[in-house]
Formats: C-alpha cells, structure tokens, sequence
C-alpha cells in the first residue's frame, strides 16, 4: 500500500519571536515494513538553518532555526511512503515461551540483543513500578508463547482503559493514567512498555501515523487523521513486533512509523526554544493520509 501523509504544525504567537530553535521528528523513516519514497519540506518563514541529521536510534530527525522576527511558524511536511502489511498474518499462539525470551535476554550476546537491552532500562517518562508488573504478570506465565501473552496484556489496556482525549497531556504521569483508567494512544503505549520492563522484558515506544476510514458512504475530511503512537517488544532470535493497544490490534499496513524511542521524549514531534511570544500560543495540526492507487 502506498500513501501521501501530510503533516502541518503551526503556531501562532501573541507577541513578535525574535528567534527559535526547533528540533522536529516528523521524517517517516525506513523500516523491514515500509519504505519512503519522498520527502518534501516546507519551514515557513524560511529557515536561517535547517539541516536533517540521525540519532542514536536511527531515526531520521529535521534541526531548524529562524533567526528574524516572525509572528508565526508552520512546519509543513508531505511524504510518500510504501507501506507492507507483514504482522497481520503472524500466528501468536507459537513462538518462544516467557521464561525461554527471559533466559536469552540474560544470555544471548548478539548485538541486536545487547542493543535490545537499552529498552529494559527506565527513561524520562517510563520507570518500572511493582503495581505494573502486579497488573500485567498474570498474563505472562512461563510456558505461554511470550507473543501471545504480550497480546493480551494489549487486549487488556484496551479493555480496562477508556480513551479519553480530555483527561491527560503530553505531561500526565503515567501512575495518573493508571489510576484513573483514562489517556490516549500516547499514554497506552506508555503504560505498555511500563509493565513489559517491569517484567524484564524490552519495550519501545512507536510514534507514527494511522489511516483512518470514514464511515460507509461519507467522503474522509482532508486534515482529519491524526499522529499515533504504539509499542513494539523485542523476543531474541525472532525480532521486534509491535502492537497497538488503543485499537487492540497488532500494526497493520494502516501503521505509518515515524520513529521510535524510549519513550514519547525521544520522539516528540516538534519541540525548541523561542525568544518571546508572549503567553499560551496557539497551536493547530492537521494530518492527512491519504492512499495512493498503484
């Protein structure tokens, strides 16, 4: 499946901003599952710098400033990016049990596992809780194929947690999620890979784009998709797998990545450094995904 994302960040400022400072990471990336074909950037106004490096992760990451005085600034990229459904279609029910994934995590030395490791560790937003792992371990048994018990700890999120747009922020702890059953697909993701490392199992945070579909006979409104976020786990010998557990689903083709981290601040879309502004800006994104026929 091949799609056009359009993705447009825009502020606008109360008072004049003499200079900023952005790091942006809004560059679809290449995966085993999709491949970009083009990339279109547009700074507005125009950049005084602007150059794309890569991180640590290999995510591919825009740096920008704009050193004169301006009273807006929009981000505006359009991608083309060829997508492959290679997860739907994976049985769950095999694969290496809980205590062998364990085992080789303890003493597998091959450099993905050693770099899969990193995952385990706490990072800003995700530290390991018992009240986690209290949650989560009665899926994980010993015998049972670790992928299997990752889906349903997925199901479970889905089920136990409402989505609720209005409770939390980019800044809501994540035992206030927990707490009170509520977040977004941000925070699912994040309660995930909390209860996964809290086990002793790597986790990473997934951030990237969904299509989604109008209901049977409405035409979709252009602007209405939204960014999205999803966990992958990493089982030694087999790969990294995501899931996605604000829709109960593991990725499809309709899972557009982005970039991945330890958690959401490894990854945020767009975040710097202005010299004023003024107070509370105002901030509109749109996103459109749009199929493409081959």
């Amino acid at each position: 499946m091949k799609y056009i994302v359009r993705h447009s960040t825009r502020y606008q400022y109360g008072l004049s901003v003499s200079n900023c400072y952005n790091v942006a990471y809004v560059l679809p990336r290449n995966t085993s599952r999709q491949q970009v074909d083009a990339i279109d950037i547009k700074i507005t106004p125009t950049a005084t710098t602007h150059n794309t490096r890569t991180d640590c992760f290999g995510n591919k990451f825009l740096q920008f400033s704009i050193e004169k005085d301006h009273n807006e600034l929009e981000l505006a990229i359009t991608s083309t990016i060829s997508v492959q459904d290679k997860e739907a279609n994976i049985n769950l029910d095999f694969g290496s049990p809980c205590s062998y994934v364990k085992y080789l995590l303890e003493n597998t030395k091959t450099i993905d596992c050693v770099n899969a490791r990193e995952f385990m560790l706490d990072s800003p937003m995700v530290q390991a809780q018992q009240y986690l792992a209290d949650y989560a371990a009665s899926s994980f048994s010993d015998e049972r194929p670790f992928l299997s018990a990752v889906m349903e700890l997925t199901q479970r999120i889905y089920t136990d947690f409402t989505y609720d747009p209005t409770f939390s922020d980019v800044a809501t702890p994540l035992a206030d999620v927990f707490k009170h059953k509520r977040g977004v697909c941000q925070d699912f993701a994040h309660l995930a890979i909390g209860c996964l490392r809290s086990l002793g199992y790597p986790a990473r945070y997934v951030s990237g784009y969904l299509e989604t579909l109008p209901p049977p006979g409405k035409e979709k409104l252009v602007g209405a998709d939204a960014t999205h976020a999803w966990f992958a786990v990493y089982s030694p010998g087999e790969g990294w797998f995501e899931f996605d557990p604000t829709n109960n689903t593991v990725t499809s083709e309709q899972h557009i990545t982005t970039a991945w981290g330890r958690d959401y601040s490894d990854v945020t879309p767009l975040k710097g450094v202005i010299f004023g502004g003024g107070h509370s800006p105002q901030l509109f994104v749109s996103v459109d995904v749009q199929r493409v026929n081959e």
